[in-house]
């Protein structure tokens, strides 16, 4: 873990946010077997799901969780100890699921944790939403990254993500993600110790999407880079046949199979599984 000699959260933020007295709050905290392999392990990757997203897609599989606040508010000392007691369960990491929004608390947090004893790897599981400011907060506290790359055009991410600007910010967190820990290094244990992990829900109807998504990827991270191609998707959240009816059915095998054949061209490396996992 690259997290030994953490940053302090500059006291201009910190009082901030405690006069505005904001806390994370957290839906769920449990040992995830779900993850992909290299992070989950054999004894699960310990997950901490924060409640809240600052993107508002439409086709949210955690809705719930993400946009209707469901939770329990918890100070920057009891986020400490919900890491600590992952650690103790035996986790393999600690994963912060939808955390660009608190990253203040977690800074602050992770210093605690680190005192009484924390050892794990921090994994940083994000939609690529990013400010490069929260991102740059993070820089020698991450020790992987794991954005979503949803959606390659302004126009679709205008219609499914309510964010025009979402291509050219995720690209930039990728670069920035990238730029501090590098491609994905895995142990020889299996487990991901460093580097980038990429997942990407293919949507139907949107090949193309995946395509341009991969084809960045290779280009700009290089072909070393770590994906992890999802075939998950449902309708769920806001879609249904009469609102976004274009999207409301699952993806096929061929569109699958055509994204699948697309990034092995490519040269990525890739996590074929295709167990059925919920996505941020």
């Amino acid at each position: 873990p690259t997290h030994t000699n953490p940053p302090r959260l500059s006291s201009a933020a910190s009082d901030v946010y405690k006069r505005q007295g904001y806390s994370p709050v957290i839906s769920s905290v449990h040992p995830h077997h779900g993850e992909e392999r290299p992070l989950s392990g054999t004894r699960g990757s310990g997950t901490i799901f924060l409640t809240n997203c600052n993107l508002g897609c439409t086709f949210c599989q955690n809705y719930d969780i993400s946009h209707q606040g469901m939770g329990k508010a918890v100070s920057v000392s009891e986020l400490a100890s919900t890491i600590m007691k992952l650690q103790q369960a035996g986790c393999h990491n600690i994963n912060f699921v939808t955390p660009e929004h608190v990253v203040p608390q977690i800074v602050e947090a992770l210093p605690i944790a680190i005192a009484r004893g924390l050892r794990l790897p921090i994994v940083y599981n994000t939609s690529a939403y990013d400010a490069l400011a929260s991102l740059e907060l993070m820089d020698g506290l991450v020790d992987v990254y794991m954005p979503d790359f949803k959606l390659w055009s302004s126009e679709n991410s205008r219609r499914y993500l309510l964010a025009a600007d979402y291509p050219q910010v995720a690209r930039a967190a990728l670069l920035e993600m990238h730029r501090q820990v590098g491609p994905l290094e895995i142990d020889d244990r299996g487990l991901a110790r460093r580097g980038v992990l990429i997942r990407h829900l293919v949507m139907p109807g949107l090949v193309h999407e995946t395509k341009a998504i991969l084809d960045w990827i290779a280009k700009a991270l290089g072909p070393d880079t770590y994906v992890n191609l999802m075939g998950q998707y449902f309708p769920a959240g806001r879609v249904s046949a009469a609102r976004y009816g274009e999207i409301a059915r699952a993806v096929s095998p061929a569109e699958m199979a055509e994204a699948r054949e697309h990034a092995r061209r490519l040269g990525l490396r890739l996590d074929v599984r295709r167990a059925r996992l919920r996505v941020h």
